[in-house]
Protein backbone atom coordinates (compact mmCIF):
# COMPACT_ATOMS: atom_id res chain seq x y z
CA UNK A 1 0.00 0.00 0.00
CA UNK A 2 1.03 3.59 -0.61
CA UNK A 3 -0.40 6.64 1.08
CA UNK A 4 0.05 10.38 1.28
CA UNK A 5 -1.71 13.28 2.96
CA UNK A 6 -1.50 17.03 2.57
CA UNK A 7 -3.09 20.16 4.00
CA UNK A 8 -3.04 23.74 2.75
CA UNK A 9 -4.40 27.01 4.18
CA UNK A 10 -5.87 28.04 0.83
CA UNK A 11 -5.76 31.58 -0.53
CA UNK A 12 -8.23 33.39 1.75
CA UNK A 13 -7.87 32.12 5.32
CA UNK A 14 -5.04 33.58 7.41
CA UNK A 15 -4.25 30.24 9.04
CA UNK A 16 -5.03 26.54 8.69
CA UNK A 17 -7.61 24.99 11.03
CA UNK A 18 -7.52 21.54 9.35
CA UNK A 19 -5.58 18.55 10.66
CA UNK A 20 -4.88 15.33 8.77
CA UNK A 21 -2.92 12.11 9.23
CA UNK A 22 -2.60 8.47 8.20
CA UNK A 23 -1.25 6.05 10.82
CA UNK A 24 -0.61 2.31 11.12
CA UNK A 25 -0.89 0.16 14.23
CA UNK A 26 1.43 -2.69 15.21
CA UNK A 27 -0.24 -5.17 12.84
CA UNK A 28 -0.21 -2.80 9.87
CA UNK A 29 -3.87 -1.78 9.96
CA UNK A 30 -4.48 1.76 8.68
CA UNK A 31 -6.40 4.68 10.18
CA UNK A 32 -6.92 7.80 8.04
CA UNK A 33 -8.26 11.00 9.62
CA UNK A 34 -9.24 14.47 8.40
CA UNK A 35 -10.60 17.07 10.85
CA UNK A 36 -11.79 20.56 9.91
CA UNK A 37 -11.74 22.89 12.92
CA UNK A 38 -13.92 25.90 13.64
CA UNK A 39 -13.85 28.71 16.20
CA UNK A 40 -12.07 31.99 16.83
CA UNK A 41 -8.65 32.69 18.41
CA UNK A 42 -7.17 29.68 16.58
CA UNK A 43 -9.50 27.42 18.55
CA UNK A 44 -10.43 25.52 15.39
CA UNK A 45 -6.92 24.27 14.81
CA UNK A 46 -6.68 23.24 18.48
CA UNK A 47 -9.90 21.20 18.18
CA UNK A 48 -8.89 19.48 14.93
CA UNK A 49 -5.41 18.78 16.29
CA UNK A 50 -6.94 17.16 19.39
CA UNK A 51 -8.82 14.72 17.13
CA UNK A 52 -5.83 13.74 14.99
CA UNK A 53 -3.32 13.59 17.87
CA UNK A 54 -5.53 11.54 20.19
CA UNK A 55 -6.80 9.03 17.62
CA UNK A 56 -3.43 8.74 15.89
CA UNK A 57 -1.38 8.14 19.03
CA UNK A 58 -3.83 5.67 20.56
CA UNK A 59 -4.33 3.71 17.33
CA UNK A 60 -0.61 3.42 16.59
CA UNK A 61 -0.07 1.61 19.91
CA UNK A 62 -2.71 -1.07 19.27
CA UNK A 63 -1.60 -4.58 18.37
CA UNK A 64 -4.85 -4.86 16.38
CA UNK A 65 -8.22 -3.10 16.30
CA UNK A 66 -9.96 -6.47 16.56
CA UNK A 67 -13.36 -7.24 15.04
CA UNK A 68 -15.61 -4.81 13.21
CA UNK A 69 -17.71 -4.48 16.38
CA UNK A 70 -14.53 -3.80 18.41
CA UNK A 71 -13.50 -1.14 15.89
CA UNK A 72 -16.81 0.76 16.04
CA UNK A 73 -16.77 0.64 19.85
CA UNK A 74 -13.15 1.82 20.00
CA UNK A 75 -13.80 4.68 17.60
CA UNK A 76 -16.88 5.96 19.42
CA UNK A 77 -15.24 5.63 22.83
CA UNK A 78 -12.27 7.70 21.68
CA UNK A 79 -14.42 10.22 19.79
CA UNK A 80 -16.39 10.85 22.99
CA UNK A 81 -13.17 11.27 24.97
CA UNK A 82 -12.01 13.87 22.44
CA UNK A 83 -15.42 15.57 22.51
CA UNK A 84 -15.24 15.80 26.31
CA UNK A 85 -11.72 17.23 26.07
CA UNK A 86 -12.88 19.89 23.60
CA UNK A 87 -15.78 20.91 25.85
CA UNK A 88 -13.45 21.04 28.86
CA UNK A 89 -10.96 23.19 26.94
CA UNK A 90 -13.73 25.62 25.97
CA UNK A 91 -14.91 25.81 29.57
CA UNK A 92 -11.39 26.59 30.79
CA UNK A 93 -10.67 29.03 27.93
CA UNK A 94 -13.75 31.25 27.42
CA UNK A 95 -12.13 33.00 24.46
CA UNK A 96 -12.47 29.72 22.54
CA UNK A 97 -16.27 29.62 22.82
CA UNK A 98 -17.67 28.15 19.60
CA UNK A 99 -14.67 25.86 19.18
CA UNK A 100 -15.38 22.57 17.45
CA UNK A 101 -14.38 20.35 14.58
CA UNK A 102 -15.66 17.93 11.99
CA UNK A 103 -14.05 14.53 11.62
CA UNK A 104 -14.02 11.94 8.87
CA UNK A 105 -12.02 8.74 9.15
CA UNK A 106 -11.43 5.43 7.44
CA UNK A 107 -10.16 2.27 9.11
CA UNK A 108 -8.77 -0.46 6.87
CA UNK A 109 -7.84 -3.97 8.00
CA UNK A 110 -7.38 -7.17 6.01
CA UNK A 111 -10.97 -8.08 6.87
CA UNK A 112 -12.99 -4.86 6.67
CA UNK A 113 -13.14 -1.20 5.71
CA UNK A 114 -15.05 1.23 7.93
CA UNK A 115 -15.78 4.91 7.40
CA UNK A 116 -17.01 7.25 10.12
CA UNK A 117 -17.91 10.93 10.16
CA UNK A 118 -19.34 13.82 12.14
CA UNK A 119 -19.86 17.01 10.15
CA UNK A 120 -19.21 17.76 6.48
CA UNK A 121 -15.72 16.41 5.78
CA UNK A 122 -16.04 13.61 3.24
CA UNK A 123 -14.97 10.00 2.73
CA UNK A 124 -14.74 8.36 -0.69
CA UNK A 125 -13.66 5.10 -2.28
CA UNK A 126 -12.00 5.04 -5.69
CA UNK A 127 -12.88 2.04 -7.84
CA UNK A 128 -12.76 1.42 -11.60
CA UNK A 129 -11.54 4.99 -12.16
CA UNK A 130 -14.56 6.47 -10.35
CA UNK A 131 -14.93 8.23 -6.98
CA UNK A 132 -17.88 7.13 -4.86
CA UNK A 133 -18.87 9.18 -1.82
CA UNK A 134 -19.50 7.01 1.24
CA UNK A 135 -20.21 9.48 4.05
CA UNK A 136 -23.23 11.74 4.42
CA UNK A 137 -22.80 15.41 5.35
CA UNK A 138 -24.34 16.61 8.59
CA UNK A 139 -25.45 19.95 7.16
CA UNK A 140 -28.72 21.84 7.06
CA UNK A 141 -28.72 21.79 3.27
CA UNK A 142 -28.18 18.03 3.10
CA UNK A 143 -31.08 17.58 5.52
CA UNK A 144 -33.26 19.73 3.24
CA UNK A 145 -32.25 17.58 0.26
CA UNK A 146 -33.01 14.34 2.11
CA UNK A 147 -36.45 15.59 3.16
CA UNK A 148 -37.21 16.73 -0.39
CA UNK A 149 -37.49 20.42 0.47
CA UNK A 150 -34.84 21.38 -2.08
CA UNK A 151 -33.35 19.64 -5.11
CA UNK A 152 -29.72 18.43 -5.08
CA UNK A 153 -28.90 21.03 -7.73
CA UNK A 154 -30.15 23.81 -5.43
CA UNK A 155 -27.86 22.58 -2.65
CA UNK A 156 -24.69 23.32 -4.61
CA UNK A 157 -24.93 27.09 -4.20
CA UNK A 158 -27.37 27.36 -1.32
CA UNK A 159 -26.60 30.35 0.98
CA UNK A 160 -26.69 28.06 4.04
CA UNK A 161 -24.66 25.20 2.56
CA UNK A 162 -22.02 25.45 5.31
CA UNK A 163 -24.40 25.37 8.28
CA UNK A 164 -23.46 22.28 10.30
CA UNK A 165 -26.04 20.18 12.15
CA UNK A 166 -23.41 18.14 13.95
CA UNK A 167 -19.79 18.67 15.05
CA UNK A 168 -17.47 17.67 17.87
CA UNK A 169 -17.58 20.19 20.71
CA UNK A 170 -21.27 21.07 20.31
CA UNK A 171 -23.01 18.31 22.32
CA UNK A 172 -22.04 16.30 25.40
CA UNK A 173 -22.56 12.94 23.63
CA UNK A 174 -21.39 12.11 20.11
CA UNK A 175 -21.92 9.07 17.90
CA UNK A 176 -20.09 8.59 14.62
CA UNK A 177 -22.12 7.76 11.55
CA UNK A 178 -20.37 4.56 10.47
CA UNK A 179 -20.35 2.90 7.06
CA UNK A 180 -19.25 -0.68 6.38
CA UNK A 181 -17.70 -0.83 2.92
CA UNK A 182 -16.44 -3.73 0.78
CA UNK A 183 -12.64 -3.84 0.89
CA UNK A 184 -12.51 -4.47 -2.87
CA UNK A 185 -11.59 -0.89 -3.77
CA UNK A 186 -8.60 0.63 -5.53
CA UNK A 187 -8.09 3.53 -3.12
CA UNK A 188 -9.56 5.49 -0.21
CA UNK A 189 -9.80 9.28 -0.09
CA UNK A 190 -10.75 11.63 2.74
CA UNK A 191 -11.00 15.41 2.45
CA UNK A 192 -12.26 18.58 4.12
CA UNK A 193 -15.00 20.63 2.45
CA UNK A 194 -12.35 23.08 1.28
CA UNK A 195 -11.76 20.55 -1.51
CA UNK A 196 -15.31 19.47 -2.34
CA UNK A 197 -16.56 23.08 -2.39
CA UNK A 198 -13.95 23.99 -5.00
CA UNK A 199 -13.80 20.97 -7.32
CA UNK A 200 -16.41 18.61 -8.75
CA UNK A 201 -16.10 14.86 -8.42
CA UNK A 202 -15.27 14.69 -12.13
CA UNK A 203 -12.43 17.21 -11.78
CA UNK A 204 -10.93 15.23 -8.89
CA UNK A 205 -11.30 11.95 -10.79
CA UNK A 206 -9.43 13.40 -13.76
CA UNK A 207 -6.36 14.05 -11.62
CA UNK A 208 -6.56 10.71 -9.79
CA UNK A 209 -6.70 8.91 -13.15
CA UNK A 210 -3.52 10.59 -14.43
CA UNK A 211 -1.17 7.60 -14.48
CA UNK A 212 1.85 9.80 -15.18
CA UNK A 213 1.66 11.22 -11.65
CA UNK A 214 2.56 9.55 -8.35
CA UNK A 215 0.25 10.00 -5.33
CA UNK A 216 2.12 13.01 -3.96
CA UNK A 217 1.93 14.80 -7.31
CA UNK A 218 -1.78 14.05 -7.65
CA UNK A 219 -2.63 15.56 -4.26
CA UNK A 220 -0.45 18.60 -4.88
CA UNK A 221 -2.15 19.13 -8.25
CA UNK A 222 -5.62 18.82 -6.68
CA UNK A 223 -4.79 21.44 -4.06
CA UNK A 224 -3.30 23.75 -6.70
CA UNK A 225 -6.54 23.45 -8.67
CA UNK A 226 -8.56 24.39 -5.57
CA UNK A 227 -6.39 27.46 -5.04
CA UNK A 228 -6.60 28.39 -8.71
CA UNK A 229 -10.39 28.47 -8.31
CA UNK A 230 -10.20 30.79 -5.32
CA UNK A 231 -8.98 28.62 -2.43
CA UNK A 232 -11.69 30.07 -0.16
CA UNK A 233 -11.10 27.55 2.64
CA UNK A 234 -8.41 25.33 4.12
CA UNK A 235 -7.91 22.22 1.98
CA UNK A 236 -6.95 18.79 3.34
CA UNK A 237 -6.76 15.45 1.61
CA UNK A 238 -5.63 11.95 2.62
CA UNK A 239 -5.25 9.21 0.03
CA UNK A 240 -4.37 5.53 0.35
CA UNK A 241 -3.88 3.19 -2.61
CA UNK A 242 -4.49 -0.42 -1.62
CA UNK A 243 -2.12 -2.09 -4.06
CA UNK A 244 0.46 0.61 -4.56
CA UNK A 245 1.09 2.53 -7.74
Amino acid sequence: MKSFYLTDAGRVRSHNEDSVTIVKNLSGEHLMIVADGMGGHRAGEIASSMVVTHLGSHFSKLSTIGTKFDAVSWLNENINTINTNILKYTEENPESTGMGTTVVLALLTKDFLLFGNIGDSSGFVFKNKKLHKITKDHTLVNLLVETGEIAPEEALNHPKKNVLMKALGTETKQVLDTFDVDTDVDAIMLCSDGLTNMLTIEQIEKVLNDNELIIEEKLIKIIKKCNARGGTDNISIAYLVKDGE
